[in-house]
């Protein structure tokens, strides 16, 4: 009997130290999450359904924009969001019109607003998650699965075939961000993903 408290004892207190790693760690990727998202602008487009159709639809979509987009006029956050906003009739109508010719009666709506992201990677690089300025594209109900990459610095054209950030894209993020912060993004993915993994185990 006694064996078995000390036993009971011996793991509630290796759980516990375990549990404060890992919410530590978890405010540790939060803190980072606020520091590194100003400087960021996600993508983020939500299909009207989970058919396979209107899933074909959404990456078609995602595609033709961010083909539009790669040569968006704007060399910073703020740029780029107030090209979007300036062009947000513009933009829609483009989707729409393709939409239109592939016989779907729902429409696109596109603006700048604030969404949460799980952590993503991209490539070598991991984003953790959290809330960040977002270029949001809605198809129809948008009650679909969704796509998001980050539309600035332009980390959506990353090379997924070998996994492995441009070497553009990474000078752009060494710029905005701190080294620290940099660092931080391209050397822990492993325990970022690790630790949401357990936290979702937890809740």
């Amino acid at each position: 009997m006694k064996y078995q408290r000390t036993l009971l004892l011996s793991v509630s207190c290796f759980f516990l130290a375990f549990l404060c790693s890992i919410l530590w760690g978890y405010k540790k990727d939060k803190n980072l999450t606020e520091r590194i998202a100003p400087d960021l602008l996600r993508f983020h487009v939500l299909a009207n359904s989970n058919s396979n159709h209107d899933q074909r639809l959404k990456n078609a979509v995602k595609s033709l924009l961010l083909e539009k987009l790669q040569n968006c006029p704007a060399d910073s956050k703020e740029l780029f969001c107030s090209y979007i906003e300036k062009n947000k009739n513009d933009l829609e109508n483009y989707v729409d019109t393709y939409l239109q010719d592939q016989g779907c009666s729902y429409e696109a709506s596109i603006f700048v607003t604030q969404a949460y992201f799980p952590t993503k990677a991209y490539g070598n690089l991991v984003l953790p998650c959290g809330t960040y300025d977002t270029v949001q594209v809605i198809l129809g109900e948008g009650r679909g699965r969704n796509w998001w990459c980050v539309l600035y610095p332009k980390l959506c054209f990353i090379d997924a075939t070998h996994a492995v950030l441009p070497d553009e894209s990474a000078k752009e993020l060494r710029f905005l961000l701190s080294d620290d912060d940099y660092r931080a993004i391209m050397d822990t993915p492993g325990r970022i993903h690790l630790g949401l993994k357990i936290l979702d185990f937890i809740k």
